[in-house]
């Protein structure tokens, strides 16, 4: 992913320091993080209230092509963050995928500040993490095979696809793992299988269930073979659904 915190720490750093700021800042910042990620910030000291926000991420897609917008569904979820001070632009700014209007005087004061702002900052997640339930909602319980839903294959950046496998009971997620050091591959490999031993005690019985195969899981049997590529091999996590919820 593009950092290991939800939030992006860089973004979180500036939106405290103009939120602590007693007078506007002039700021026209670009920020890049690992993943193709990019964050535009503008303030001005002309208005002391308002910094615009432009989100430029790879964007999940079903194949290599990645698509160039963002659907209503998720631009819902990303107002949803805080809805007195999160404003989406429309249309978004030449080469970003959403502009967002930070309305920095109806933060609320205090501890809630820093927890406002750290959701702000977590953008980025939101908007994967929405597009990937937007997906999922979309299977069709006549997209099966064999009994078995129909594999989803997502883009998450370009030459690292994922997979997802929606079955009756709970969800796959399959991530081909591959390292260009060697060193990094013994590293890995000895890490997830120490990850599938420890998941599996009864001190962890109710994560969700980790698996380690240096070969491809059945579940992905007929995928393209420059997908199942790797020298790591492949992570798989279960999640079980809870339709009583």
């Amino acid at each position: 992913m593009a950092c290991l915190e939800r939030a992006s720490p860089a973004l979180k750093r500036i939106l405290l320091k103009l939120d602590r700021e007693n007078k506007s800042i002039e700021i026209d910042h670009h920020l890049y993080e690992f993943g193709s990620v990019e964050y535009h910030i503008q303030s001005s000291t002309s208005d002391t209230h308002y910094t615009n926000l432009s989100v430029s991420t790879p964007l999940l897609s079903q194949g290599g092509i990645l698509p160039n917008g963002i659907s209503h569904y998720t631009k819902q979820m990303v107002k949803g963050i805080c809805p007195d001070v999160v404003e989406i632009i429309e249309p978004a700014k030449e080469g970003y995928q959403i502009t967002l209007r930070l309305d920095l005087s109806k933060i609320p004061n205090g501890k809630e500040s820093i927890k406002v702002i750290a959701d702000i900052s977590a953008v980025q997640a939101v908007i994967l993490s929405s597009q990937l339930k937007e997906m999922l909602m979309n299977v069709s319980s006549q997209d099966t095979f064999q009994g078995m839903y129909k594999t989803i294959k997502l883009v998450y950046h370009p030459r690292e696809p994922f997979f997802i496998v929606r079955q009756p009971q709970k969800i796959l997620a399959v991530f081909p793992i591959r390292f260009k050091d060697k060193t990094d591959v013994i590293i890995a490999t000895a890490f997830f299988q120490e990850l599938v031993d420890v998941g599996s005690s009864e001190k962890w019985a109710k994560a969700p269930p980790c698996c380690w195969s240096p070969i491809p899981p059945p579940e992905l049997r007929g995928e393209p073979f420059e997908d199942l590529s790797t020298n790591g091999g492949f992570v798989s996590f279960g999640i079980f659904l809870d339709y009583s919820l």
